[in-house]
């Protein structure tokens, strides 16, 4: 059990450190609003995977692969709502793009994070193709198994996200000094979104 815990600790921080939507959002957030707003996004991220989780113990996310259509049509809602973010950021003025840390904004930033994991169903499969290969006893009760794995996963997931929200946060305090900050955090923003959808949808 130790010894696949283990394991799967380890492929795991690999697979969250990798390029993917979740990092590049808490990225590009922690750099436009700062170290609280990322550890937000990432605790909203995190607590996904337990629905992810969800499905995969109780069989509901081979539903995925039984049903193509479902799922691309999960993946066009997911990345339309990414599409959306991309419009209100850009319809924002650039002074309220700049590091705002009011708790009104923050209070949304979780929800933010959640709905993020929630729309992307490509987690859902990932979880369902890594996940199997670590059970350590496919006689024992699997669910249990699921959810310690899926737990695993979210703390790691967690601490690496912290991470990235903490030294995205020291870049963005040098870069706010220079020049038309504002107006390149606008379109930073924009652009991760709009790259993001693109991760979902391919």
């Amino acid at each position: 059990m130790l010894a696949q815990l283990s394991s799967f600790l380890l492929a795991s921080i690999l697979l969250t450190l990798a390029p993917g939507p979740d990092i590049i959002f808490v990225l590009s957030q922690s750099i436009a609003g700062g170290f609280k707003r990322g550890v937000i996004i990432a605790a909203g991220l995190v607590s996904g995977i337990i629905f992810h989780t969800s499905l995969l113990a109780f069989g509901v996310s081979t539903l995925l692969i039984e049903f193509p259509q479902f799922f691309f049509t999960l993946k066009l809602i997911g990345a339309g709502y990414l599409v959306y973010l991309a419009y209100q950021v850009y319809k924002s003025p650039s002074s309220e793009i700049k590091l705002s840390k009011s708790t009104k904004s923050l209070n949304n930033y979780f929800k933010k994070g959640l709905i993020m994991n929630l729309i992307n169903p490509k987690v859902s499969l990932f979880f369902l193709a890594f996940f199997p290969g670590f059970l350590w006893n496919e006689t024992q009760n699997t669910i249990f198994q699921f959810y310690l794995l899926g737990a695993v996963f979210m703390l790691q997931a967690f601490v690496i996200f912290s991470l990235v929200a903490f030294f995205s946060d020291r870049l963005a305090q040098f870069l706010k000094h220079q020049k038309h900050f504002g107006d390149i955090m606008k379109y930073f923003q924009i652009i991760s979104f709009l790259l993001i959808a693109v991760l979902i949808l391919v």
